[in-house]
């Protein structure tokens, strides 16, 4: 996998026959309380390799567009006006940087239910965000958050209650624990495997060194952190990369054991 181009808010990848997009959405502030020890405390301390911004941790929020020059999947939407920090919602600037019509956008695979991920489908204004939309894949879990303002994509969920291809290189893994339809999706193209998750990691700066450190929302923390264990482990294996919703922009990296836990290796240095 290598980085063909980037831009501002968005960077390009080559990955086998497939092209992988990182969109960027902008970022939000979490303070560090957020943060949760195995026994579910917040952290006594905060390792000083963990930057801040002011007194807050700052979160990157990017969502994935792959297409293999006539199918697509747009992994994740962003928030776009809906969260109370202006940051964010930057994803339809992204796509214009890049090129991507939204009209081209058939179909969305969402990690999970929470407003910085799947938000993007209507736009601001109010409008579908995407007007040939087909299909939005979702863990079963997660389907409750399609009332109000999500009302009028219902009709177009599917829901994911089991591992599932979503179409010839793209399988969706249930993955409960942040929520209990947080989903990843596998990605292949030949030998390599590209997995997509939303909050498997929070903080890439901490939780891959100590992937037992989980966060305040993760709905069943222990649920969380055994879903981490695993995914981290499986990206070890050759070939394999994570795109990351909260991974540092454009969020595309390798995964190496490193002690007792894990080493990041970005792709491409930081876009924003």
């Amino acid at each position: 996998m290598r980085l063909i181009s980037s831009g501002q808010h968005h960077a390009r990848f080559e990955f086998g026959d497939l092209q992988v997009i990182s969109l960027r959405d902008g970022y939000i502030d979490m303070p560090p309380t957020r943060l949760r020890d195995e026994d579910g405390h917040t952290l006594d301390e905060l390792p000083a390799a963990v930057p801040l911004a002011g007194d807050n941790l700052r979160l990157s929020v990017n969502a994935f567009f792959v297409t293999d020059g006539t199918r697509s999947v747009l992994i994740d939407t962003g928030a776009s006006n809906v969260w109370h920090d202006p940051t964010m919602g930057l994803i339809y600037h992204a796509l214009d940087e890049a090129g991507i019509d939204r009209a081209q956008v058939t179909d969305v695979a969402i990690t999970h239910k929470h407003e910085d991920h799947v938000s993007g489908l209507i736009a601001p204004d109010g409008s579908q965000a995407f007007t040939r939309l087909q299909r939005v894949w979702i863990g079963a879990g997660d389907t409750s958050v399609f009332t109000g303002r999500l009302e009028p994509i219902r009709d177009r969920v599917v829901p994911v209650s089991e591992k599932v291809a979503i179409n010839d290189w793209t399988t969706a893994i249930p993955t409960p624990g942040h929520t209990p339809g947080h989903t990843v999706y596998d990605v292949r193209s030949g030998t390599g495997h590209l997995l997509a998750w939303g909050d498997t990691v929070h903080v890439p700066t901490l939780q891959f060194d100590q992937p037992n450190v989980s966060w305040e929302l993760d709905g069943d923390q222990s649920q969380a952190r055994a879903a981490r264990a695993a995914l981290l482990e499986q990206l070890t294996q050759p070939h394999h990369f994570v795109a990351g919703a909260h991974l540092d922009s454009p969020g595309i990296a390798r995964v190496t054991p490193s002690g007792d836990g894990y080493a990041l290796e970005y792709l491409a240095p930081p876009i924003g």
